[in-house]
């Protein structure tokens, strides 16, 4: 008898996952341990191991499917074996109100979730493209599919294939290039001139639900209030390059955002108030700084964590942050590896920001904006000179930390930023 694997709770928050792609096809042999397929939950994708083995004789959820938990993915059986699908486990019906007016609001009770939207109309295969002409233009389907998600307009381009079809290698020439290929341009053409992106709908995923629906209570729960300050970089722009060309056989190779998380959690050490979380009727000291950093990911944003930061060095860190940075674009984060975070560094100064303002990830009671460093005329020593120069941001919840507080631990982050020696103690 086949054995039914079902969809699992791989996060503590998950109530459903979709099925972006299985890894195993029916008929194949899997054993113990093989990784069937991708699941995408609310906070990361993960995979799907199997616990059997055998043949995996039928698969019940498609591609791109959101699959409840509990309900069937696949069967794992004896090579042959027919297996039809377990019936779909009926949920309770809803008790039927008692009175047919709705119920009046008050303000201790939320209001309930909207009914879902009904599902979107499928979009109907797209009509053979013409060429200028108007004759039917001859582009195979995998040249089509990349023209469109490259904005190029097909009919301009001249197919090298067989009896002028356009080919993948035709759309790629003329992305490089810049212009057709063979249309009836004049000139080179600088700016694409078609529709900037297809019009279309696409359904929330699990993960950007998530990200929103946090994002709007952090903003209108906790009461935000931000500090900034402008730190000398020059410092530790130039420890680090001498450290990297001294290491560099070593393969050591460390960021900016090394020394911020290193920085950040010696700075929790001597303003500990920070560290700390707001539950309702307590707040919780943590003794330990877990680092979490952001990470931009291809449908929204993920925080993997540095635990033990404040007993970790920077090397040890660098080495840490790069190991999970890679796991989370690739989506093979753990949970246990972006939960139970302290306090969150989000780093946009890598991507040419001077300055902004994070929302906070809770339940942490701050998170730090890191900018870009700025080459800018400043004055030393009475003389105006070319500094290096990085903004902070502290974003706090004020039910926490008072501005006093946030002031102190900006404070002694400046410290250590301008005196980066002392990360290395």
């Amino acid at each position: 008898m086949a054995d039914i694997i079902e969809m699992p709770k791989l996060s503590d928050t998950m109530t459903v996952g979709t099925l972006v792609k299985w890894l195993k096809k029916e008929g194949d042999t899997v054993a113990s341990g093989d990784m069937l397929a991708e699941v995408e939950t609310d906070k990361a994708t993960m995979e799907l191991e199997c616990f059997f083995d055998g043949t995996l004789v039928k698969i019940f959820a498609a591609e791109g499917a959101q699959v409840e938990l509990g309900e069937p993915l696949c069967a794992v059986g004896e090579k042959g074996e027919t297996v039809e699908a377990p019936a779909k486990k009926s949920a309770p019906a809803p008790e039927q109100p008692k009175e047919s007016k709705p119920a009046e609001s008050s303000s201790d009770t939320p209001p309930s979730a909207p009914p879902p939207p009904a599902p979107a109309p499928t979009a109907s295969a797209p009509a053979p493209a013409a060429s200028g002409d108007g004759k039917r233009l001859k582009i195979s389907p995998l040249a089509r599919k990349l023209a469109q998600s490259k904005g190029i307009d097909p009919s301009h381009i001249k197919g090298s294939g067989t009896s002028g079809r356009i080919t993948r290698a035709d759309i790629l020439n003329a992305e490089k290039n810049g212009v057709p290929t063979g249309g009836t341009s004049t000139g080179p053409s600088l700016l694409n001139k078609g529709p900037i992106q297809e019009d279309k709908v696409t359904p929330v995923s699990g993960m950007r639900a998530t990200i929103a629906k946090r994002l709007v209570e952090s903003k209108t729960q906790l009461p935000h209030f931000y500090l900034d300050v402008e730190v000398d970089a020059a410092p530790l722009l130039a420890l680090r390059a001498q450290l990297n060309a001294g290491l560099a056989n070593d393969g050591v190779k460390l960021s900016v955002n090394d020394f911020i998380l290193k920085a950040s959690a010696e700075a929790l050490r001597k303003v500990p108030a920070v560290n700390c979380s707001w539950e309702n009727t307590q707040i919780r000291h943590h003794s330990r700084a877990h680092i979490s950093f952001a990470v931009a990911i291809e449908d929204g944003l993920i925080t993997p964590v540095v635990f033990d930061a404040h007993v970790k060095s920077v090397f040890a860190i660098s080495t840490e942050a790069k190991t999970l940075g890679k796991a989370a674009k690739a989506k093979k984060l753990q949970p246990a590896q972006f939960t139970g975070g302290t306090f969150c560094v989000s780093n946009l100064g890598m991507m040419g920001i001077n300055s902004f303002k994070a929302i906070i990830n809770p339940p942490n009671a701050a998170i730090l904006a890191v900018g870009t460093t700025v080459e800018k005329p400043v004055v030393a020593n009475g003389q105006i000179v070319i500094g290096q120069r990085m903004n902070l941001t502290l974003s706090c919840d004020h039910r926490v930390v008072d501005g006093a507080v946030g002031a102190q631990f900006l404070s002694a982050l400046r410290d250590l930023v301008e005196n980066p020696a002392l990360l290395l103690v």
